[in-house]
């Protein structure tokens, strides 16, 4: 709690009120717009007066701790009746915020809700809580960790099932547990170089203590390495898989995206190089976030200055995103099958990007009969509907997918294999195999992997070992981990942090 206590010292030192935090505060908790029941939070230490005044418990006193009551819920001052709901009291430390709280669950209807926030105003000393205050004061209180802040700031933003459950896992505690266990083994392993330090020359201590504690890093480094070799799944699970479609003009890539968003996002026209921005929407595809971008046609022989603008555009979204739909049209196909006097689907790709200035798409590996690609791609060949005779027979592997955008034939193909691909790059996070996402994990955790590989130099030095450095790298280390789950903080990290939240939360 030493560490909480310089969080509000500092915070009153730069200006944030001390008094703040000794406040008693309330906001609408359950969102705003016309509901059935909305539910109104106070907390502080004055939070039982806010039950006193505003239902007259004085006389039939406070309802029973984690219970439900129902009751009239008048105006402190003129004693009208704003509206009859349910009253719950939690008190402190057993509660969110670990203060004394309470709930008012009323009609959820704008002129109720205002009233009740109307009648709590005129209580004196309360005041309307900022964004993330009751979370705060939870974390400040001890209630929750950083990591579980995260967490739970994610579970109010999660829009998809994978999206959901890594946030539940994280505010439930996955991801600091982990962090919380390699702490105390590095502290346990600085406990005991000290202890060899301050009584090595008096004392007989356990032989191969040092021995046993480089044993025990050198673990937890394997343990963080493949930890932090994760492929960004977390990050790609909380931000949304950055999905490019690229083609040549009216190739189909603006029918593509309005069938799988199912809604006209993109311009379709008979001309080519109708589309000349990047237009990207959201997607829900089987519990997974997709962010896919529709692009500008790639060619080699514009002039516009527009559209060269777009296409440079797109060959950006292209090297940023994280998986490649690639959208061909199976009358060029056929073409140039009869130029080539070759129907290798393989070669046909392999030309087909050098066209499209993305060659390096395809890894270059002439042994190999099958298509390989250096990042996750999708081939669609569209345009099927015109291949009447069946002449297109090619082995098709999972990232092919013969489709008509003009028929919708293949869509649901397309979308199991866009599945697929989201399940390899995001993964299953688990209670026991926790994801990081965010960049503030990953660079906290890398410092950390890199004191450690500090440690293990100065243990390689055998005979010229320092053991006092060697217990500095632990600490260090310890302090790395310590501001991933808050018990090292500082004031713009927690603004930051607490800024995601709504007010009411």
């Amino acid at each position: 709690m030493s560490n909480v206590k310089n969080i509000i010292l500092k915070s009153f030192s730069t200006g944030r009120s001390f008094f703040r935090y000794k406040s008693t505060v309330y906001a609408l908790s359950s969102g705003l717009g016309k509901c059935g029941v909305a539910v109104i939070r106070v907390t502080g230490p004055r939070a039982e007066s806010a039950i006193q005044k505003m239902t007259k418990s004085q006389s039939s006193g406070l309802p029973k701790p984690w219970s439900v009551q129902l009751r009239n819920i008048r105006h402190p001052i003129s004693q009208e009746i704003i509206d009859k709901g349910f009253v719950l009291w939690f008190p402190g430390p057993k509660s969110f915020t670990g203060e004394d709280c309470c709930e008012f669950h009323v009609h959820g209807g704008a002129a109720v809700v205002n009233g009740v926030l109307e009648a709590l105003s005129s209580i004196e000393t309360f005041k309307l809580a900022e964004p993330g205050e009751f979370t705060r004061r939870a974390f400040l209180n001890g209630k929750l960790n950083l990591t579980e802040v995260e967490g739970l700031a994610d579970l109010l933003q999660a829009e998809t099932e994978a999206q959901r459950k890594q946030a539940f896992l994280q505010c439930s505690g996955a991801l600091s547990n982990l962090y919380q266990r390699w702490k105390q083994i590095l502290t346990h392993s600085v406990a005991h170089l000290e202890a060899y330090i301050n009584f090595d020359e008096t004392e007989t201590l356990e032989n191969g203590l040092t021995e046993l504690v480089v044993k025990d890093i050198e673990v937890l480094l394997k343990e963080i390495g493949t930890h932090l070799k994760d492929g960004h799944k977390g990050e790609l699970i909380r931000h949304g898989v950055k999905t490019v479609i690229i083609g040549e003009p009216n190739v189909g890539k603006s029918s593509l995206m309005n069938l799988l968003c199912r809604r006209p996002a993109s311009i379709v026209t008979p001309i080519s190089g109708t589309t000349r921005d990047v237009i990207e929407v959201t997607l829900n595809i089987s519990g997974y976030p997709l962010l896919l971008a529709d692009t500008a046609g790639l060619r080699n022989s514009s002039q516009d200055i527009v559209e060269l603008e777009g296409m440079s555009r797109t060959l950006d979204m292209y090297e940023k995103a994280n998986l490649v739909v690639l959208v061909v049209n199976f009358s060029s196909y056929l073409t140039w099958c009869q130029l080539h006097k070759d129907s290798c689907l393989k070669n046909y790709i392999i030309s087909y990007t050098e066209s499209l200035g993305v060659s390096c798409l395809i890894k270059d590996d002439p042994e190999c009969h099958t298509i390989q690609f250096n990042k996750e791609c999708i081939v669609v060949m569209n345009k099927m509907d015109l291949d009447s005779e069946n002449i297109f027979n090619a082995n098709f592997e999972g990232n092919v997918v013969k489709m008509s955008c003009k028929t919708e034939n293949g869509v649901s193909q397309l979308v199991d294999v866009l599945a697929q691909h989201l399940k390899s790059l995001c993964g299953d996070p688990t209670q026991e195999h926790p994801s990081m996402n965010q960049q503030r994990h990953r660079e906290q955790v890398r410092k950390c992997q890199q004191n450690l590989e500090l440690f293990m130099n100065e243990v390689a030095k055998n005979e010229g070992s320092d053991v006092v450095i060697m217990a500095e790298y632990l600490k260090n280390a310890i302090g790395n981990l310590g501001k991933l789950i808050g018990t090292v903080t500082s004031e713009e990290i927690l603004d930051v942090i607490f800024s995601e939240f709504c007010i009411g939360k």
